[in-house]
């Protein structure tokens, strides 16, 4: 009988975001915000500093933070300056970026005999708390990028100084988007302290000024970056910009730590409906266009007693817009909203006055961004996409929150045979660890199995204490480092559609690993999306029938155009 390895058990305050912050915190206590915060609560304070702070120093030239990437950390700037690139976007090899790294082909090939290792088994050497990897606690960090020809790049970009005392990054952070600017260092040296979100959450709820604090920066700054990129915007001249700026109002609904309460919900056998905020409600006055900063939104319509989904919203979209359009140019016939919007999950929506459209925006909007007019009692539209996906399968995808997958794993049972191809692939890819389970809710011939969907909104990320589950640099996919994850379940708690499992691990020789106190090591296991794989999701490559697909549900004509095969 083999002897269990054992290696020491793991914790939240073994991982803290840095070693040394004992030295730093009375002075940032001394300085604004924190100066200003509740000063009964002081030693909660202190300690959110020191587990979830770390100050870090960067070299003249040297990113911050990268465009494009993903960030789990805000920045508060704490001496020296720091530069924002604001237009144009710098080049991609000016980034560093470079393609994400695949096995090479001998491993590949090794893959063939992986079968033979125990399942769910590691080089237990590896998973040994060492001090050097505690202190490097974010991926990729060990290699630095520089910007060699800092005057010339401010000759050819516009760009603006951030002074200290100034925060950056929190959007990223707390809706869990990618960066939306690239951030060097301005002045040598300069000094930054650096707050995982889930730090920077504590803080927001330690003292309702910090938020107010953030949201004057982020109109100051983030907003018009935002409402730029919006193309029936971007006529605008500096007087019409100015004044949407200043009247754009922002909204946050629903709950940050929204999946479990609708875990609990669904094992309850409740409806969710109830418990998605309204953000316009069908019937009312248009008071203003609605954009999606962050988030989903679900579009329904009134229905005998109830509500029928039509669509949804994601960051980016927009509604109201053609409302406003008709009642502007109709002002003797003036219409009511026709669809509802719903938060679902936590949504930050940016919403432009009807008075500011009217006034600023429709005078000079281009023709071709002019919506369609609607004619009641004629059948009502809306500017948002229509499908031809059946009711209640919007239903299905909606209640069930589907939309917020960027690869969720769908099988087409019509064609499928159960041949288990799909499994034995992801095995062989995974070093016989299989990473999804080929079952999950069914509707119809359409199966959305119980493999990680790499979501929009990756909630599995909320409350991990360490880090360990976070999204990938290069492509986004949320990946598990296992040398990290302490076992403590919280993106198994988190996850809405049950893709994460809990795994006792073993080592090399097929034994269980236990702790110090002789109780079995769980690590969290999920699909990585093949990050490492050449030819990607393996899953998909292996079904011999064309049965199973891993697709980005934003794209509604896609999956349309899919089931309609």
């Amino acid at each position: 009988m083999a002897v269990a390895p054992t290696i020491k058990r793991s914790g939240r305050r073994d991982w803290p975001f840095s070693d040394d912050m004992e030295q730093h915190a009375d002075r940032l206590l001394a300085i604004e915000p924190f100066v200003s915060m509740d000063q009964q609560r002081l030693a909660k304070l202190r300690e959110i500093l020191l587990h979830d702070t770390r100050v870090r120093t960067f070299k003249k030239g040297e990113m911050i933070v990268r465009q494009g990437d993903y960030g789990t950390s805000a920045f508060m700037v704490l001496s020296g300056g720091a530069r924002v690139v604001l237009n144009p976007e710098l080049p991609r090899e000016l980034l560093g970026r470079r393609a994400q790294e695949k096995k090479p082909f001998w491993r590949i090939l090794a893959q063939l005999w992986s079968g033979r290792r125990p399942p769910e088994s590691f080089n237990t050497r590896e998973l040994q708390l060492d001090a050097r990897v505690r202190a490097n606690t974010e991926t990729g960090e060990n290699v630095r990028v520089y910007l060699q020809d800092v005057p010339r790049i401010l000759d050819e970009h516009q760009t603006a100084v951030m002074a200290p005392g100034e925060f950056f990054g929190e959007i990223a952070a707390l809706s869990r988007m990618p960066r939306t600017a690239t951030i060097f260092a301005d002045e040598e040296p300069t000094e930054m302290l650096e707050i995982r979100w889930q730090g920077l959450r504590d803080l927001l709820r330690y003292d309702a000024r910090l938020k107010e604090h953030i949201d004057k920066i982020y109109r100051e700054r983030a907003l018009a970056s935002h409402l730029r990129a919006i193309p029936w915007l971007q006529h605008l001249d500096e007087a019409a910009w100015k004044v949407v700026l200043e009247q754009t109002e922002f909204g946050t609904y629903g709950d940050y730590d929204w999946s479990g309460e609708y875990k609990q919900l669904l094992r309850e056998g409740k409806a969710t409906r109830p418990n998605e905020p309204v953000i316009a409600h069908e019937g009312d006055y248009p008071n203003g266009v609605i954009f999606v900063r962050a988030g989903f939104a679900r579009i329904t319509q009134s229905y005998g007693r109830g509500e029928k989904t039509l669509s949804y919203l994601g960051a980016g979209q927009h509604y109201g817009l053609q409302e406003v359009a008709h009642n502007w140019r109709n002002p003797e016939n003036p219409i009511s909203l026709q669809r509802t919007v719903r938060a679902i999950g936590y949504t930050h929506v940016l919403i432009v006055p009807t008075a500011v459209i009217e006034q600023w925006v429709l005078p000079t909007m281009p023709a071709k961004f002019l919506p369609a007019e609607l004619q009641p009692p004629a059948p009502r539209r809306t500017s948002e996409p229509t499908t031809r996906i059946s009711s209640d399968m919007m239903e299905f995808l909606s209640e069930n929150r589907y939309f917020n997958g960027r690869a969720t794993m769908l099988i087409d049972l019509d064609r499928c045979t159960r041949c288990d191809d799909c499994v034995r692939a992801c095995a062989t890819a995974h070093d016989n660890n299989p990473r999804f389970v080929r079952s999950g809710p069914i509707h119809s011939n359409l199966m959305v199995a119980n493999a990680c969907m790499h979501c929009a909104d990756p909630v599995c990320m909320i409350g991990c204490p360490t880090g360990a589950i976070h999204r990938s640099e290069a492509g986004g996919q949320v990946v598990i480092n296992p040398i990290t994850c302490i076992g403590c379940k919280a993106c198994f708690n988190n996850c809405p559609y049950d893709a994460i499992r809990m795994v006792e691990i073993r080592d090399r020789k097929g034994a269980i690993v236990v702790s110090s106190d002789m109780k079995p090591v769980l690590k969290a296991t999920k699909c990585d999306l093949c990050v490492e794989q050449i030819g990607g999701p393996a899953c998909q490559r292996a079904c011999p029938h064309g049965a199973l697909t891993r697709m980005n549900m934003g794209d509604l004509e896609e999956f349309t155009a899919w089931v309609g095969r």
